[in-house]
Parts: structure tokens; C-alpha cells; sequence
């Protein structure tokens, strides 16, 4: 029941958002401006707050880090691996690898929130905003013979720079000042409702006929792989149990909403993406309960 009560909220949302989308008529533009405001406003205001806030020590957070960075490398690499091994159209394949290694950033601070308050918030914050650069890099450059300018999407990256900032913030030891403690506060609440409403909404299973292997392949890695080199990793290290916690749930989250933006815009598959995403968040709710109940055995 402590599962079931820490995710069922979350995952209602999602829910919600679906079933808004399908039987509302608010229209595409409505959605697509949602999905703008959170995406350039309310989520960076969200990572800013939680990791300025957040004191950075690699005495006490340095291990985490590693492991969840380590785990994600791992997923990178594998992704590399299966492609001579896996038959599908080499721009399928490149378009779907993001999903075996990206994440929900929306979903992670929510989850985190609800599973250890501020504490555990900051520590998925720090794990975004290392992960951010890695995944987008790994990304952009899986996509990138189809278009050019890496670095040029990693410097406009609301997220990266968001993040980036924060830990200045951070490093330079600023107090937060207490009225844009409380503007940053609000906008980040909206965020995290509004980001799991939009998760719902952009969920679509129609698309795919075909890479059923590369299918299969993607969501075992992001789903399953990702968080057990993660958990072995963390075991070996012997993290604090909160730590593992968190790094564990990190990279077992399902893939991020904006991999579709960017093999759309990037010349990929963007209906197989958008299948992946999908497909692998509604597995979530599976998967993710039974990574929490290896933390507490």
C-alpha cells in the first residue's frame, strides 16, 4: 500500500491528462502552448529552485552522482551495441536509442517529492542536471548526420541552462531571497501538475506495425537495465539507503516526452518515438512499483 499510495497520484494525473486530451475540445494549440509555458517557464524555474537550494557537496553526493551517471554511460553504450544485432531502418533505430537511456524529468521530481520531501527533491534535481547534458549529447548525436549544431541545442536547452544556474547559485553559497522563494515555489508546484497532465495527454500507441525487436529491446533497457546497473552500482559503492533510493527510481524512470520533439525536428521517426514513450511510460507503472519494493528488501 505505501507504493500504491506513492504512485497512484502521480500516475492519475497522467491518466487525467489522457482522458482530458481525448475528450475535450481544447484544440492542438492549447496543448502545444501548455506544453511551451512548462517546458520554458515553470520547469526551469522548478530545477532552479530545487538546486540552488541544494547544498553541493561531492563529499556526501558524489557517489550518487557517479552511479547515476555510470548507469546512464552503461544504457549509452548498449544502445550502441544492439544495433547490428537488432534488423530495422537505421534511422528507426538511431530515432529510438534516446528512448533507452532518457528520462521524465517531470515524473522525477514528482516521485522524489513525494517520496522524501525536499531532501530527496534536491538529490533527483542534481541527478537532472547532470543527466540532462549526458542524455541530450548522446541524443543530438545519435540524430545529428541529419542535422547539424550539437552543441547549439545543448546551449538552448531551457533545462541545462536552468540547472546550470542552480548550481551556481549554489556553489556561490547566495541565500534565497524570500519572495522569489515563493514565486520559484508556486511556478514549480504548476510545473509538476501541469508537466503529469501533459505526459498524458502526448500518450499515443497507434503508429508502430513494425521494429517489434527494437521495440522490445528499448523498453527493457530503459525499464529494467538502466535501474539494476544502477542498483548494482549503488550496492557496490554502498550508498545511503535515500541515496539508492533515489538513483534507483532516477533511472528507472520511463522515457522523456521531449525525445519526440527532438527526432521530429532532427528528421527521425517521430510516430516510433512517439510509440516508445508511450508504450514504456504505461509500463512504468508496472515496473516502477517493483524497483521500489527491491529498495525496501
Amino acid at each position: 500500500m505505501y507504493i500504491v499510495n506513492l504512485l497512484l497520484p502521480d500516475f492519475s494525473l497522467i491518466l487525467l491528462g489522457a482522458v482530458l486530451h481525448r475528450f475535450s475540445d481544447w484544440g492542438g494549440a492549447f496543448w502545444t502552448g501548455a506544453e511551451k509555458l512548462v517546458y520554458f517557464l515553470l520547469f526551469p524555474a522548478l530545477l532552479f529552485y530545487s538546486t540552488a537550494r541544494t547544498p553541493l557537496s561531492f563529499d556526501t553526493s558524489g557517489k550518487m552522482l557517479a552511479v547515476g551517471m555510470c548507469a546512464l554511460l552503461g544504457s549509452i553504450l548498449l544502445t550502441w551495441l544492439g544495433k547490428p544485432w537488432i534488423k530495422a531502418a537505421p534511422m528507426d533505430y538511431e530515432s529510438g536509442m534516446q528512448t533507452g537511456y532518457r528520462f521524465n524529468s517531470y515524473m522525477a521530481l514528482a516521485l522524489a517529492a513525494r517520496l522524501g520531501g525536499e531532501q530527496a527533491t534536491g538529490m533527483m534535481a542534481l541527478l537532472i542536471g547532470f543527466g540532462v547534458p549526458l542524455c541530450n549529447l548522446a541524443a543530438v548525436h545519435a540524430l545529428a548526420h541529419k542535422s547539424g549544431g550539437l552543441f547549439k541545442e545543448l546551449a538552448r536547452n531551457p533545462l541545462l541552462i536552468a540547472t546550470a544556474c542552480g548550481l551556481l547559485y549554489s556553489l556561490c553559497g547566495l541565500p534565497m531571497p524570500e519572495v522569489a522563494g515563493a514565486v520559484l515555489s508556486r511556478l514549480g508546484n504548476a510545473a509538476l501538475a501541469l508537466g503529469l497532465l501533459l505526459v498524458g495527454a502526448g500518450l499515443r500507441l497507434s503508429g508502430v506495425h513494425q521494429a517489434k525487436a527494437l521495440s522490445a529491446y528499448f523498453l527493457t533497457l530503459k525499464l529494467m537495465a538502466l535501474p539494476a546497473m544502477a542498483w548494482l552500482l549503488g550496492q557496490w559503492l554502498g550508498l545511503a539507503p535515500s541515496q539508492l533510493q533515489i538513483v534507483v527510481l532516477f533511472c528507472a524512470l520511463p522515457t522523456a516526452s521531449s525525445a519526440y520533439i527532438l527526432a521530429a525536428r532532427m528528421g527521425g521517426n517521430g510516430p516510433l518515438v512517439a510509440f516508445l514513450i508511450s508504450s514504456g511510460t504505461m509500463l512504468s507503472a508496472l515496473t516502477l512499483p517493483f524497483w521500489l519494493w527491491m529498495l525496501q528488501h
